[in-house]
């Protein structure tokens, strides 16, 4: 049984927002322990080491509070009033607004939306400035209901990919989608820039930066100075190696090998960035540099300093280490070529993904491409560089144990610091959002729960060891809202699993959509039967399945279930599995056949049928309110596999699955578009929805 913290403890904790406790369940209450809440506060650079050094810290925080006219980061929402913070001034205390647009105001009064400056000086001659988020109240709600298709970029190979599916096929992907089956968006993973090496983590969701996309989704071909290579047989024999790469995974079995097409593409990179640019390409890629200014420039000094001392920067030199030191800045002159070659690749990537935005929306999308932002970096990779005074040291982000995972789970990934973040105005976490709406329909953001609390490991410790650290909520919030607000972008949040009471409401009442999985949606409060489609809420993209869980077809035949027994995955025996699988499926099929949605499928006749029974599911969830329906893209064509699967590392291979039939063969891009089933389901999307 874990001890009691004391009263110091506790209290110093809660003035750091740092949890002594949490619910797992409505009526169940754990606590934290001390080495966690110490450790944690000791990632906020608060001593809490011993009794004295607890009270000393509590002391010096309760000084603080007490004396401070301000916080670092105050948010007015545009339809409100004036933050509590400005409220409660001492009376007679003057304002002095610097708005993000250059002018100078003295009053709140019908501030701009942005990121503003204020200075307060009391009566009494104390001063304080605060950064001052203005934000509209919500997001716009999306303009009518929209359908879509969801996929792993990476596994929607062409007739022209090199080994992987790139940024060629996700524009080709739009504008078909687009035209021909009417979709309003298309949803694929992280594109953030991986961690190199040998092998390089194939997971999208652990990425060098967020900051910056990945040049290996790059369509080499459409770079425009590909066309003036000096060496254009060179160029050749590596094109000739790609169909090679795509072949054996197309035609021969083999898994998506990341590493193998990053070779031939880096290769094809370096020879296309020999070529000078035109006088109006220099222009567009100066425009590029200053834009991104010392972001750029920190993550291609990283990935140029990756390429000499390897992909984890904790076992560099100690004087690269620091990305402000002279030692770096020496080491950035000597390799400027490569500086600059990552640079331009940043550039590049970001120029394709801007134009698949554009193809998409000429299609006819209202939303056009949907991207996905991880919930942290890679501890060794580019961004963990560059913002350490921003990241919680020594912690990792994770989950405590729940009803799923009675271990808990530790995601690997360093947390923000909160502290930082409200003094430096949420600097970096601004950057970040204003990147990935530059070419985002839409933005879906991965357990945006985080938004809220993240749960904290120490490291070397077990998931279970760790405790909740609160973020303030309303600014993140707000500056999520100022940012899309400012793009005319959706926003999605993850919110599947434990959700903190409360936090879906706040979401919902700033117009940040939820994700609904068919599966998951049952009367748990009730009972515990599938959930009526009028029952649903509105405010969600609904889909059938995820990345991260069993295909539909692999649901509804129990394969899921036995792949988990194929790689001793279960916790219990298999007859007890399957027996609990297909009874929940079950409920689900009678529930379909009771709203008459199992008739008149593509099934013909047969309407027990497995593609009857995905287009069944799929017509139920144009039964709901949802504002929004996503079609996993390998359940049109009746792939079995999932993408990942969670809780293994080398047993499956995640992440490295193109989309394949039924019966595993890999399906391209051109064969998608010509597919009967794909169009039969699609069809069943336009008549109904």
């Amino acid at each position: 049984m874990t001890e009691p913290l004391g009263a110091d403890l506790t209290r110093l904790a809660a003035l750091h927002g740092v949890a002594v406790s949490f619910r797992p369940s409505p009526d169940r209450t754990v606590t934290a322990s001390a080495d966690a809440v110490t450790r944690a506060l000791a990632a906020l650079g608060v001593d809490a080491g011993t009794p004295e050094a607890t009270r000393a810290a509590l002391a010096a925080r309760e000084r603080e509070l007490a004396g401070r006219l301000l916080p670092p980061t105050v948010v007015r929402w545009s339809d409100g009033d004036g933050p509590d913070a400005l409220a409660d001034l001492p009376e007679g205390t003057r304002l002095l607004i610097e708005t993000e647009q250059g002018e100078t105001r003295a009053s709140l009064a019908q501030l701009p939306p942005g990121v503003h400056t204020v200075t307060a000086t009391a009566p009494d001659g104390r001063t304080a400035r605060a950064h001052l988020v203005v934000a509209p109240p919500r997001l716009p709600t999306p303009a009518g209901r929209s359908y879509g298709l969801l996929v792993q970029l990476y596994s929607l190979l062409s007739g022209r990919s090199w080994g992987m599916g790139d940024l060629g096929d996700l524009a080709e992907l739009a504008g078909w989608a687009g035209r021909a089956l009417g979709v309003g968006f298309v949803q694929v993973n992280p594109l953030h820039a991986a961690v190199p090496g040998a092998p390089t983590d194939p997971s999208p969701y652990r990425p060098s930066s967020r900051r910056f996309p990945d040049p290996v989704h790059l369509r080499i071909e459409d770079v425009p100075e590909f066309a003036y290579v000096t060496d254009p047989e060179r160029l050749r024999e590596l094109r000739e190696r790609a169909a090679r790469l795509r072949e054996t995974v197309l035609g021969k079995g083999a898994l998506i090998d990341r590493d193998a097409v990053w070779e031939l593409k880096r290769e094809a990179l370096e020879l296309i960035a020999a070529v000078p640019l035109g006088p109006g390409r220099r222009a567009a890629y100066c425009d590029f540099l200053a834009r991104e200014g010392q972001s750029l420039e920190d993550h291609a000094t990283w990935c140029a300093l990756a390429e000499v001392h390897g992909s984890d920067w904790h076992r560099w030199p100690q004087g690269l280490r620091d990305p402000r030191s002279a030692d770096t800045a020496r080491a950035r002159l000597e390799l400027m070529d490569r500086v600059d070659l990552h640079s331009r690749l940043a550039w590049l990537t970001d120029t394709q993904l801007t134009a698949a935005q554009r193809t998409a929306r000429e299609a006819g999308m209202p939303l056009g491409i949907v991207h996905d932002l991880a919930v942290g970096v890679h501890p060794g990779g580019a961004d963990a560089w560059a913002q350490q005074d921003h990241l919680a040291a020594g912690m990792s982000v994770g989950a405590p144990p729940d009803a799923f995972n009675a271990r808990g789970q530790d995601w690997g990934l360093p947390p923000w610091r909160p502290d930082r973040l409200a003094e430096s105005g949420y600097a970096p976490y601004r950057r970040l959002l204003r990147a990935l709406f530059r070419y985002a329909g839409a933005l879906r953001i991965d357990h945006v729960m985080g938004l809220f609390r993240l749960w904290w490991v120490p490291q070397g410790e077990p998931p279970t060891e760790g405790t909740y650290v609160r973020y303030d909520a309303e600014a993140m919030l707000a500056l999520l809202v100022l940012e899309a607000s400012r793009a005319g972008a959706v926003v999605i949040g993850e919110d599947l699993g434990t959700v903190e009471p409360g936090v879906r409401e706040a979401l919902r009442e700033r117009g940040v959509l939820g994700t609904s999985v068919l599966w998951f949606e049952r009367d748990w409060d009730g009972d515990g039967r599938p959930l009526a489609p009028d029952a649903w809420r509105a405010d969600c993209l609904a889909t059938a399945t995820t990345h991260d869980l069993p295909s539909t077809a692999a649901r509804l035949t129990g394969e899921h279930v036995e792949l988990r027994d194929r790689l001793d995955l279960l916790n219990r025996p298999v007859e007890e599995e399957r027996a609990e699988a297909a009874a929940d499926t079950g409920e689900w099929l009678d529930l379909l056949s009771r709203l008459d949605l199992l008739q008149g499928t593509g099934g013909g006749a047969d309407t027990s049928s497995e593609e009857a029974e995905i287009q069944a599911v799929h017509r139920f969830l144009l039964r709901t309110p949802a504002r929004m329906i996503g079609v996993w893209l390998p359940d049109a064509v009746g792939d079995r596999r999932p993408q990942n699967l969670p809780g293994t590392w080398d047993q499956y291979p995640n992440w490295r699955l193109p989309v394949a039939d039924a019966e595993g063969r890999p399906v391209t891009l051109e064969e998608l578009a010509a597919s009967p089933r794909l169009h039969a389901l699609m069809e069943v999307l336009r008549e109904e929805g």
